[in-house]
């Protein structure tokens, strides 16, 4: 740190030292106010210009220090100056004070956080240069967060100091009149009988509505602002038009059917998105045919004859498309055409807010209006920059199934849930995986011991599992396909015969115009959402893959609801999407399961926990079925029953968190779920022992104590029983 910035920051500390010393924060309160108002008054009286001088001063300095009592000195404006000299007094010195601290936050704090955080300081200083004027404007005149905050937060940015100071002054202007002209009725109380005059009750009902009032009025103008260059159409084709036919679309088009709306369902490809047609129903068959393989090749875990296995991989694949079809009646366009949809073949384009071009498949093009949109065109696999890749033909969790012969040597590229599923899949299939993470562990979104039972059975299923692997290039080499990856700055040499890559999800954003709307997608391909789903202009969703932060079918369920609520009501009544309450599964074997807040993040945002363990492999239907180790960990707010977040690792993982889920969601606890009949022998039983364990945990000592001895005197002794050793056979 620089001469400079030490002085500044020891400047502030003097400063705020000598206010707390001579008590500021007592002479600036309402009492202190009214109690001196008299005296007070009659010397600004005689020494006006001193007095305003001087209170401009003090107000600057509190301002710019973000010292308690602005309000205070905003009200005493009103109550010795009036409303004229009070209003420019105190928004002259309430927007130097508001410059000082900006460029004081500037200067100690900018460069730093430039350095560590570049490329996310230069995407808000593009935001800023866009619309931080507005956006400005609209805290000055709305107080969501406190001024000081803003004033710092705005120094970190790159808005000029000019464009700062002056939209702070002009919008500050309304809320400052407001509190002086509060402050000069507060002048006039004398007694209880002045509390109740028409002057005083107006001054302060005005104080209490003003920020509704400024809110509509922000409101109105944003309205108006976003859809500037647009014509809105006098009427609409549909009351809801919908882009994608995945998970998030067809929940969003389902319930806009429901509800009567007018609901048109746009899909280029098939119905049902990655969900149906290439992730989760192809997976989930893919992995229960490898369970079937896995459970014959170790029967003899259940008292019978281990069997090689045996079998065309075509046979399978040809078993996952008979899934596939099995279930695709349920997403069809027959059946969305019977409940009211309108479904229509083909890609959209936005040319308005309101307005989209449609490309249907057959070449015809038409222009379809709505009075909402929703864009739910999920996602698909990304494909990291790695040199030679293109070459390698790269499987995909989209376009692997369409494989008629298994690889014999199968490399996978990524730790997450997709590629450790596949990973194992394919191992218990016959191929050799070898599997590549960058990451020092598999499943980085779970804690350590959680992910080392996966990293367990993968050894123990014959997977090669290199972590600490960097990728670094691809090669073709005397016709083999080689990776070579760098780990600790050596070179390692990988051959294969098929590369699968999972290393996440990008959003489907290309070809949808959104260009013309000013709307920029994330580095990740999703689009920017407001609480309610909607993006930058109001009538304007997104939900599912290409809105994240989610990628579960689930979680596009739920955004779909709120999207579609919100697109056919917002006008009367909005509703904010909830995450905290999102559960997930790894459908590897073990299965791991999660919901609410892990050990780690806990221990990172600084939630104060406890931790209470169960061993799954104690409970007597895993012991019946060979489950084989596991766990549950809850964690609970120290002496309290209320869950946090709970992990799952074993068989049946996803349906024994479900309970966990559904305490979570109604604010039930251990204790609750422990005073729940569960039938036995059942995996669910689980649940009942890890709150079983929380109350052992947590018995009451003292309490307990005092019981022994009182069942020592029922039984007429007078001391308590004690305990034999059996070994020993004496106490």
């Amino acid at each position: 740190m620089n001469r400079g910035k030490l002085i500044v920051i020891a400047a502030i500390a003097i400063l705020v030292t000598l206010f707390i010393s001579f008590g500021g924060q007592d002479v600036l309160t309402l009492d202190n106010l009214q109690r001196h108002q008299a005296d007070l008054g009659i010397w600004i009286d005689n020494n006006l210009t001193i007095a305003l001088l001087a209170f401009m001063a003090i107000y600057v300095v509190v301002t710019a220090l973000s010292l308690p009592g602005a309000a205070i000195m905003t009200l005493g404006a009103g109550a010795f100056f009036g409303n004229i000299y009070g209003v420019l007094a105190a928004s002259i010195a309430s927007t130097t004070g508001a410059s000082v601290a900006f460029l004081v936050a500037r200067f100690l704090l900018r460069d730093t956080l430039k350095g560590r955080y570049g490329e996310t300081i230069q995407r808000i200083d593009r935001g800023i240069e866009k619309d931080g004027a507005f956006y400005l404007a609209t805290l000055r005149l709305v107080p969501v967060f406190p001024f000081f905050l803003i004033n710092l937060a705005m120094g970190l940015t790159a808005m000029p100091l000019r464009t700062y100071a002056l939209v702070s002054w002009i919008f500050m202007i309304p809320g400052t009149f407001v509190y002086v002209n509060a402050g000069t009725q507060l002048a006039q109380i004398q007694s209880m009988g002045d509390i109740v005059s028409l002057e005083v009750l107006g001054a302060f009902a005005l104080l209490g509505v003003f920020p509704l009032i400024a809110k509509a009025v922000i409101g109105l103008i944003q309205r108006r602002r976003v859809y500037r260059g647009f014509e809105k159409p006098p009427s609409f084709d549909y009351n809801l038009l919908v882009i994608g036919g995945g998970s998030a679309g067809l929940v969003s088009a389902y319930i806009g059917a429901a509800v009567k709306a007018r609901v048109a369902l746009i899909e280029k490809d098939k119905m049902g998105g990655d969900c149906l047609n290439t992730g989760c129903v192809p997976s989930k068959a893919l992995i229960r045919s490898a369970k079937a393989a896995d459970t014959m090749r170790h029967a003899d875990r259940y008292g019978l004859e281990s069997v090689p296995v045996k079998g065309q991989f075509r046979q399978i694949m040809a078993r996952v498309k008979r899934v596939i079809d099995t279930v695709e009646p349920h997403d069809s366009p027959e059946r969305y055409r019977q409940l009211g949809v309108d479904c229509i073949s083909g890609t959209a384009t936005f040319v308005s807010p309101w307005e989209v071009l449609v490309t249907e498949n057959d070449g015809t093009q038409r222009r379809l209006t709505a009075r909402s949109i929703v864009v739910a065109t999920g996602g698909r696999p990304a494909m990291p920059p790695i040199e030679g890749i293109a070459d390698m033909a790269p499987l995909t969790s989209d376009n692997l199934w369409s494989l008629q012969e298994r690889p014999e040597r199968l490399l996978v590229l990524g730790g997450g849930p997709i590629g450790c599923e596949l990973t194992q899949a394919f191992t218990r299939l016959g191929s050799h995986v070898t599997q590549v993470e960058m990451g020092n562990r598999l499943l980085a979104k779970e804690d350590e011991d959680v992910a080392a039972y996966v990293l367990e059975q993968f050894h123990e299923d014959g997977v090669d599992v290199r972590l600490g692997h960097r990728a670094a290039r691809f090669a073709i080499e005397s016709g083999e396909k080689v990776l070579y990856c760098d780990r600790d700055g050596a070179e390692v040499r990988i051959p294969f015969d098929q590369v699968l890559v999972a290393v996440g999800r990008t959003g489907n954003t290309n070809g949808l115009g959104l260009e013309t709307l000013g709307i920029e997608p994330e580095r990740n391909g999703t689009v920017p959402v407001n609480e309610d789903l909607s993006m930058t202009y109001p009538n304007i969703y997104a939900c599912g893959d290409v809105a994240g932060p989610y990628q579960f079918t689930h979680a596009a369920a739920h955004q779909a609801w709120h999207a579609a609520v919100n697109g056919l009501f917002g006008t009367f009544k909005r509703f904010r999407v909830d995450y905290r309450i999102m559960p997930w599964v790894t459908f590897t074997a073990p299965e791991v399961a999660r919901v609410g807040l892990s050990e780690a993040e806990a221990t990172e945002q600084g939630v104060a926990h406890e931790v209470t363990r169960y061993d799954l492999g104690d409970l007597d239907r895993s012991i019946a079925e060979s489950g084989g180790p596991g766990l549950i960990k809850v964690l609970t707010p120290p002496g309290k029953d209320k869950i946090l977040g709970a992990v799952v690792v074993g068989p049946q993982a996803g349906e024994i968190l479900a309970e966990f889920t559904l305490a979570m969601k109604h604010g039930l606890g251990l204790n609750k779920i422990l005073g729940t009949i569960h039938p036995y022998p059942t995996w669910t039983e689980a649940a009942k022992f890890t709150a079983g364990q929380w109350k052992q945990d947590h018995a009451p000592q003292g309490v307990l104590a005092l019981l022994e001895k009182l069942h020592t005197w029922r039984r007429g002794g007078s001391h308590p029983s004690t305990s034999v050793d059996p070994a020993e056979g004496r106490p």
